[in-house]
């Protein structure tokens, strides 16, 4: 039997969780749906990653409004994906900012990855009408690292490292030890990588484990509040990784085709990982990607709604 395409098969609500991490910084959570990080200074707020659609951000924006009236002034875009960029007009900040890296990727693919996303994510998507024409843009870019002054609260950004996307960018709170991640780091739910370096990933992991996070705000999974949850968390996403790329690599030097090494490294993969949140989701974007680096593509393919259920039929229609 196929399985149904992406996430159509998910269209059952989450269950949101809005947890405080410190007097300064919340955690936006639902269940393995894509989160955002809060962080609130004595003048300002700031967003980490926006939700797929305003309708969605008004959940958000609802619940930073029950711990603070402080105007949000900052968004900051972890990365370029739709389910995480295309809430911000409901916000109304003076500033969008994200990576350049990030700025060139929307350029590049911000249109083919709208439409695919939409595509895929039925429920996250379906107040899509809601969302404005065209894309979403920041209005700040930085190379490498900036600082953001809420208001006696100074928060880090920095770019550590190729991953999810080559873009990535995380936030972090040195005097309180708190990280947001993105989806660099994902807990009980499975990395998505169809847009990311797997090789370097891994060695990106081991920058962010220097931070000595005794907390974290993950892409998905529910916020990590000790450091032996960050840890969990980081060495989870660094072994799915490892064990995706070597499964795919072995089979390309075996002169294995596509279709083989997906079945292979699926069946490899899922007695660890398949109670992780999407999955049957990841998996076919994941090892094509991963086809593509062992094959010497260092850079990912840009993914479009045709290419998905082409992709999908060619993997999943055949057993």
């Amino acid at each position: 039997m196929t399985k149904q395409f992406a996430s159509h098969g998910d269209m059952e609500d989450k269950a949101v969780s809005f947890e405080e991490l410190s007097d300064n910084a919340y955690a936006y959570t639902a269940e393995g749906d894509p989160n955002t990080g809060v962080i609130i200074g004595d003048d300002a707020v700031m967003v980490i990653d926006t939700q797929a659609t305003p309708v969605m951000a008004q959940g958000v924006i609802d619940r930073i409004r029950e711990v603070t009236d402080k105007p949000i002034k900052y968004i900051l875009l972890s990365h370029y994906h739709a389910v995480r960029v295309f809430g911000a007009s409901a916000y109304d900040a003076q500033e969008i900012i994200a990576s350049r890296d990030t700025y060139d990727l929307i350029v590049e693919r911000g249109e083919q990855d709208k439409a695919s996303e939409i595509g895929r994510f039925p429920r996250l998507f379906r107040n899509v009408e809601s969302i404005p024409e065209g894309l979403t843009w920041p209005t700040m870019t930085f190379d490498g690292y900036m600082t953001v002054d809420l208001g006696n609260l100074e928060v880090h950004l920095l770019q550590v490292g190729r991953g999810h996307t080559k873009g990535d960018t995380i936030a972090w709170l040195p005097d309180q030890r708190i990280l947001f991640a993105g989806d660099l780091v994902e807990y009980l739910s499975t990395p998505y990588a169809g847009d990311a370096y797997i090789r370097e990933w891994p060695i990106t992991l081991d920058m962010l484990a220097e931070f000595d996070a005794q907390k974290m705000v993950p892409g998905r999974g529910p916020a990590l509040k000790s450091e032996e949850e960050v840890h969990k968390a980081l060495a989870g996403t660094r072994s799915f990784l490892t064990d995706l790329y070597s499964s795919v690599n072995n089979g390309v030097a075996e002169g294995k085709d596509l279709q083989a090494i997906y079945r292979e490294t699926y069946d490899f993969m899922k007695p660890r990982y398949s109670d992780w949140v999407i999955f049957d989701h990841c998996m076919p974007f994941d090892v094509s990607r991963a086809y593509d680096e062992a094959n010497g593509h260092e850079d990912p393919q840009i993914w479009t709604a045709e290419r998905d259920i082409e992709m999908w039929k060619q993997l999943e229609g055949k057993k």
